[in-house]
């Protein structure tokens, strides 16, 4: 998947306080390791569901053909620009026309191309995620994200990895996971 997150999402100082109170930490010496867990806790969430759980701008590069071709990242909540992307990496932003976009029901973002004009590759923009904000997330998705950043923050000093996520998490996050057909 060629995606790039824009504008990555911003977690509030309420997901932090969760993380800690679920950790029993009062103190803020802690608070920046604790954030980049919470953020990789985010990220390991999108992995094992295959949905974005918070809203973020994104890019995907495709190449530019004229059938319907769906982006990797869901749910897509808006199309926000196509671009064709020159050899030499300069853009030019396409005029509405000379493109169609539809989002479906399940949150999947398509893309086309129609003009001829439009050879090589197309960078798509759009806003994607769940939620717009930490306290709109489904508890269950939340929840978990909270109990992994906690079970990273306890195993940071063990030997071993043990399997992420751990079943406790995996259990909240099954329910919204995405499973696709080969």
């Amino acid at each position: 998947m060629n995606r790039v997150i824009l504008t990555p999402a911003t977690l509030p100082s309420s997901a932090l306080a969760e993380l800690k109170q679920w950790l029993g930490i009062t103190f803020a010496a802690d608070d920046a390791p604790l954030q980049r867990l919470l953020s990789a806790a985010l990220e390991a969430c999108e992995g094992f569901t295959g949905t974005m759980p918070l809203e973020q701008i994104c890019e995907q590069v495709l190449d530019s053909r004229g059938c319907w071709q769906a982006l990797a990242t869901r749910p897509v909540q808006a199309m926000l620009a196509v671009e064709r992307v020159a050899e030499d990496g300069t853009r030019v932003t396409l005029a509405p026309d000379d493109y169609d976009v539809e989002l479906h029901a399940g949150g999947t973002g398509y893309v086309r191309v129609l003009s001829p004009k439009c050879p090589g590759r197309i960078a798509v923009r759009f806003t994607a995620g769940l939620a717009t904000e930490w306290d709109l997330l489904p508890e269950s998705l939340r929840h978990g994200i909270v109990r992994l950043a906690a079970h990273q923050h306890r195993e940071r000093e063990s030997a071993g990895a043990s399997s992420l996520p751990p079943a406790s998490v995996a259990a909240l996050w099954r329910p919204w996971r995405r499973v696709r057909l080969a």
